[in-house]
């Protein structure tokens, strides 16, 4: 035994062989480890797949509802486009004897519900349906343009000549003045309230005159003309005594006018005094009394003791959706602010 293995006892045997490498893992650590792998990728490919599935839903969700609304929007459009060419038509036409009726409600002016050209396709309608045996005209006015109640007045005497053997009655309810009364004139009666409000046979013509104003704050008014009374009635212009005649003058014509058709419709029944024609206003009681009315009496009553007819059916054209909503937006504002600068110089009966 040599010194050096007295000195290590403990020493293992020195041999020529490189140290043995680390053991490899074992076969079922490394299977565990790919499911594991697996899994978790499979756990994101179902959230996915369930994202993109909601999207889709959602996506064909909101197409449906909005088809679906669309499909509103159009069936309004739809109605109101028929509204607006059928509301303002008469749908009802009874078999069987009725009364007609046509109501004027309202100033009486060029547009509107008091215009001639609503008005008389109404009466035309109401005379010639062949089952009405007579018609009541319902009027709440306190009067307005004389050239549209002419008209008005002008067409009903044409029609009682048409039809001889169906009669018209004027019913009032609340007031029949100025205008109104000029058509009220034609018919073969009239009928009104004891409160009710009639008369005013005369004609005015109001306006403004601005000339004080404009001096007041320095605004001169520039206006040219061809013609020695072409600034006629301009409010911003002073007024002559020569113009102040003439339009006296005018409008003394249509007040005779306006005399002459409440005499030759009322014939022996009126009662003159001389305020009859002063543009007074008297209750109907008093309206009776001085034969500018012959009765009392209601729509249902005239239709039912006067016209022996109790079935009422109303000729009345009135206004379209499409005016009416307008009307109710103020999209004809600036048209009625010029339309009230203008009419207010023309001359009025009311």
């Amino acid at each position: 035994m040599s010194n050096n293995e007295f000195e290590n006892p403990q020493s293992p045997p020195q041999t020529g062989a490189t140290p043995s490498p680390s053991p490899a893992p074992e076969p079922a650590a490394a299977s565990k480890a790919g499911r594991d792998d697996k899994k978790h990728t499979g756990w994101e490919r179902d959230v996915l797949e369930k994202l993109a599935l909601f999207a889709v839903k959602e996506q064909r969700a909101r197409r449906r509802w909005s088809i679906f609304f669309r499909i509103v929007i159009l069936m309004v459009i739809v109605f109101g486009v028929w509204m607006a060419f059928t509301y303002g038509k008469t749908e009802s036409q009874p078999l069987g004897t009725h009364t007609a009726l046509v109501e004027i409600k309202g100033t009486i002016e060029s547009e509107g519900q008091g215009s001639a050209g609503v008005v008389i396709p109404a009466l035309d309608k109401a005379f010639a349906a062949a089952d009405s045996v007579g018609v009541i005209l319902k009027i709440n006015s306190p009067g307005g343009s004389p050239v549209q109640a002419g008209m008005i007045n002008d067409e009903i005497t044409r029609l009682r000549k048409e039809y001889p053997k169906k009669p018209i009655y004027v019913v009032v309810e609340e007031m029949c003045a100025s205008g109104g009364y000029y058509i009220a004139a034609a018919a073969d009666r009239i009928y009104v309230n004891k409160a009710s409000l009639i008369g005013s046979v005369g004609v005015l013509m109001d306006g403004f005159g601005f000339t004080g104003l404009m001096d007041k704050v320095g605004v001169e008014r520039r206006l040219l003309t061809a013609g020695e009374n072409k600034s006629f009635l301009d409010p911003f212009s002073p007024q002559s005594a020569k113009q102040r005649e003439y339009a006296q003058a005018m409008l003394d014509e249509i007040h005779q006018q306006f005399i002459e058709v409440v005499r030759q419709g009322r014939g022996t029944r009126l009662k003159e005094t001389p305020e009859t024609f002063s543009g007074l206003v008297w209750t109907g009681s008093k309206a009776v009394e001085l034969g500018l009315a012959d009765g009392y009496g209601t729509v249902d009553s005239v239709a039912r003791d006067v016209i022996k007819a109790e079935d009422v059916v109303d000729y009345t054209q009135t206004e379209n959706l499409s005016e009416r909503v307008l009307k109710k937006f103020g999209v004809a504002f600036g048209a009625g602010v010029a339309k009230t600068m203008m009419s207010s110089t023309l001359p009025s009966l009311r």
